[in-house]
């Protein structure tokens, strides 16, 4: 009798072990655009780029990455949406669905990001958001420097050194997210009632070969251009490309933000920009924001970064604060 006892109770034990194991709350894989890190960490948090094609969110998530890893208690999970708003979306479903303890995202576009983030929120999980605004205010923190004030700067600068007349080209990132619509508004500002005409214009969706061939185009329809003002760096490279191929890029100026020491402030050195405006990644502010929420810290629902400007004057120096 004691036998069977114990066979029946050995049967037992093998059939539960299993469901236990499938009981284990699921974590989220990451996806194409970024490895997870920090073997038996404490707090796992989701981040979701918008994309990986510029070289900007190549460095914000390197950003990201770097400092997170100075904390074990951290574990990353990337994902690139690939610049699809579904794929973005889906992202934060998941991540919620998965239960992280918080989510990081650079949104492609505001107004398709606004409802999951906001559902995020309502389930409980902070959210940082980054560069790339929401509509309305459900979120935890937004983390990411003041365009409009750039844009603004950049057509200052744009107006003192044409000396007040001339004719540009503006390239444009996306204009249905904030960053492209408050570069674009706060450049007109400064140049009202200047003699600036802005003789083409165009979206070039932050992508540089959209801005090669939008250049392409004015170059076709306009034999006198003074300058390009491009909302990224990748835009001003373009368009000096398209410039360039034509035999045209030494009689044009080219203007770019981003002010990557890679790219941006490359392309200052070498001659290519005539400026560069910097837009830092927040990606660094952003772990060290994620910690005090994860600790129960209260946290600005508003960071605002600086941001600097790279001549041929001041690039040796580190550039000026604008």
């Amino acid at each position: 009798m004691k036998h069977a006892a114990f066979l029946r109770l050995l049967v037992s034990l093998l059939l539960i072990a299993p469901a236990a194991a499938g009981c284990k709350r699921s974590t989220p894989t990451s996806s194409s655009g970024g490895a997870s890190s920090g073997a038996g960490a404490s707090y796992t948090i989701g981040m979701s780029q918008c994309n990986l094609g510029e070289p900007w969110r190549v460095q914000m998530n390197d950003d990201v990455r770097k400092a997170a890893e100075a904390h074990t208690e951290l574990k990353m999970i990337f994902k690139d949406a690939q610049n699809d708003t579904l794929k973005q979306r889906a992202h934060v479903e998941e991540f919620v669905s998965a239960g992280v303890d918080l989510i990081i995202i650079s949104p492609k576009e505001a107004q398709p990001l606004t409802e999951p983030v906001a559902k995020a929120v309502q389930a409980g999980i902070p959210v940082i958001v980054l560069d790339r605004r929401v509509i309305g205010d459900e979120y935890t923190c937004f983390i990411g420097a003041d365009n409009k004030l750039i844009g603004r700067k950049a057509g200052e600068w744009i107006v003192q050194t044409l000396g007040g007349k001339g004719n540009v080209v503006e390239l444009k990132g996306l204009m249905t997210s904030t960053p492209g619509q408050d570069r674009h508004s706060g450049f007109r500002e400064a140049i009202k009632g200047s003699e600036i005409n802005i003789i083409f214009e165009a979206d070039m969706k932050w992508l540089e070969p959209d801005a090669r061939k939008e250049m392409e185009s004015a170059l076709s329809r306009f034999d006198n251009i003074d300058l390009v003002y491009a909302h990224n760096d990748p835009g001003a490279h373009g368009a000096y490309l398209a410039a360039q191929a034509a035999g045209r890029a030494d009689k044009i100026k080219f203007v770019g933000i981003d002010a990557l020491p890679q790219e941006g402030v490359v392309y200052v050195k070498q001659g290519i920009l005539a400026a560069t405006f910097q837009y830092p990644t927040g990606g660094a502010e952003a772990i060290d924001m994620a910690l005090k929420i994860l600790q129960g810290e209260t946290v600005p629902k508003e960071i605002t970064l600086g941001s600097r400007v790279f001549t041929s004057e001041n690039v040796e120096t580190g550039g000026d604060p604008i």
